[in-house]
C-alpha cells in the first residue's frame, strides 16, 4: 500500500465525520422542523461548514504525490481535519427532547467556539503549507486565509447580529471564490 493511500484513510475518517454531523444535523432540523427557530446565517454556516469539508477532502488528494512523510507533518494535517470537524459539530445544536430550538440563540451562545474552530482550521492549513513545502501559502491563496481568519476574529468576538447577517454571506461568496479560483481542479 501507498504512504499517501494509508494516511490518508485517518483524513477521509475524520473529514467524512464532519461531512455526517452537518448531514444528520439537517437531518433532525427537518424532523424536529416545528421545534426548530430558524436563523438564516446558521443556514448559511452549515453550507459553508460542508464546503470546508469537501474541499479539505478534495484538497488533500493533492498529498498523494509526496514521498517524504514524518508524523509530524502528519499530526498537522490531523490537526487541520480535526478543526473542520469541530466546525462540521458545533454549527448545529443537538437536536433532541421535546425542547424548542432557537438557532440563533444557540448560534450566539457557542459562536467562540464555533469561529475559533473555524480560526484553528485556517492557520492549521496555513501551518500544513509550511510543514509541507516549507514556505507560507502563495500570495493569493495566504490572503483568501488572511481574510478568513479575520472574519473569523471579529465573528467570535462580535455578538452585534448584524455583523453576522453579513459575515456569513460574504464568507460563503469568498469561500466559493477561493475553491474556483485555487481549487477547482485537481
Amino acid at each position: 500500500m501507498e504512504t499517501f493511500n494509508y494516511l490518508s484513510v485517518l483524513l477521509s475518517i475524520i473529514l467524512g465525520l464532519a461531512i455526517a454531523q452537518v448531514l444528520q444535523g439537517l437531518r433532525g432540523m427537518i424532523l424536529a422542523r416545528v421545534k426548530v427557530k430558524p436563523y438564516l446565517p446558521t443556514f448559511i454556516w452549515i453550507g459553508i461548514a460542508l464546503l470546508i469539508a469537501v474541499q479539505a477532502w478534495w484538497a488533500s488528494f493533492g498529498l498523494h504525490v509526496r514521498a517524504n512523510w514524518t508524523f509530524w507533518t502528519f499530526i498537522v494535517i490531523v490537526l487541520q481535519a480535526v478543526s473542520v470537524y469541530m466546525v462540521a459539530a458545533l454549527v448545529l445544536p443537538d437536536l433532541t427532547g421535546e425542547v424548542i430550538i432557537d438557532l440563533r440563540e444557540h448560534y450566539f451562545a457557542h459562536r467562540k467556539w464555533f469561529f475559533g474552530a473555524l480560526l484553528a482550521s485556517i492557520l492549521c492549513s496555513a501551518v500544513t503549507e509550511v510543514a509541507l513545502r516549507g514556505h507560507l501559502p502563495d500570495r493569493m491563496n495566504g490572503k483568501f486565509r488572511g481574510v478568513c481568519a479575520l472574519a473569523a476574529i471579529i465573528a467570535a468576538i462580535s455578538r452585534r447580529a448584524w455583523v453576522h447577517q453579513l459575515l456569513a454571506p460574504a464568507m460563503a461568496l469568498t469561500l466559493l471564490l477561493y475553491i474556483t479560483l485555487l481549487f477547482s481542479r485537481l
